[in-house]
């Protein structure tokens, strides 16, 4: 982790490994196979077996930190076995959600970027861009500011229509072009989930140079087609479709590992199938 731009280690994975797929970690210990469950390391066992799996079919992994930090001590030992067995060539995006202010934050972006070498977060824009600077200073990782998320009561603020420079937009409209205007070292994306079609072309529209991390395909039924069509920027990259739950629970028999790699072959088949027709 960490070392090269990851802007250029995500554009080497895409191509190396022809894939769009990031394969989110969210270990849930009621949900893992038995068996594994029953392993002293069970946490990093599960992780090293998805990543052993997958990673010739995925162009990043995106550990939930939430799902590490509600485990405690044993959780966090986890988290950072888990980074240490991450192939090199793969980068790392921790989904950890931080937003504060000043010193706040730059306590934040140091653990994440230095302690434990995330290539890339995702970060809350809703203290304001300021709060941002700090993990934005680190021009060779990538910053994922949340615009539009997957969940149903997204909607409550993210939609609200603000005024400002004289055009009425959806707040989270105002979030992207706030994106772009940050995007001064080329470390800047956006998530937005594909299960919200309309505002996803509109966000693609007012940033269509920031890579996407798009949620919500899957267990909450997004649009793959949409945010595949849609989603990819001009080099038929820009659009980083996550999945966890559908790959890490594909099974939770003995071949929990092959069930893992079957689903993750499909998703990227599926994704291939639909760049393929767009390239046309």
């Amino acid at each position: 982790m960490g070392g090269a731009r990851f802007a250029d280690k995500l554009a080497a994975a895409v191509a190396r490994n022809d894939s769009l797929v990031c394969v989110g970690l969210d270990p849930d210990p009621r949900q893992v196979p038995d068996a594994v469950r029953a392993r002293a390391d069970w946490l990093a066992y599960f992780a090293a077996g998805i990543v052993e799996a997958t990673a010739d079919l995925v162009c990043c992994y995106k550990p939930n930190l939430a799902f590490y930090e509600a485990l405690g001590e044993a959780g966090l030992a986890g988290l950072r076995a888990t980074l240490r067995a991450m192939p090199a060539g793969v980068p790392v995006l921790l989904d950890a959600k931080r937003g504060d202010i000043g010193v706040s934050a730059r306590a934040y972006a140091a653990a994440l970027f230095d302690d434990l070498g995330a290539d890339a977060v995702t970060v809350s824009p809703y203290l304001g861009f300021d709060t941002l600077e700090p993990f934005l200073a680190y021009a060779e990782r990538g910053v994922f500011v949340l615009c539009k998320t997957s969940n149903p009561g997204a909607a409550e603020f993210q939609d609200l229509v603000v005024e400002r420079d004289g055009a009425r937009r959806p707040l989270y409209e105002h979030v992207a072009r706030a994106a772009v205007r940050a995007n001064q070292q080329g470390n800047v994306g956006l998530v937005v989930g594909a299960t919200h079609p309309e505002a996803f072309r509109a966000v693609r529209a007012a940033a269509p140079d920031l890579p996407l991390l798009v949620p919500g395909v899957g267990a909450q039924g997004g649009d793959l087609a949409m945010a595949v069509g849609e989603g990819q920027d001009a080099h038929g990259r820009g659009v980083l479709i996550a999945s966890s739950r559908a790959i890490l629970y594909a099974s939770r028999g003995p071949d929990w590992q092959d069930a893992a790699r079957a689903v993750a072959a499909e998703l990227r088949g599926a994704i291939n199938a639909l760049r393929r027709t767009r390239a046309r």
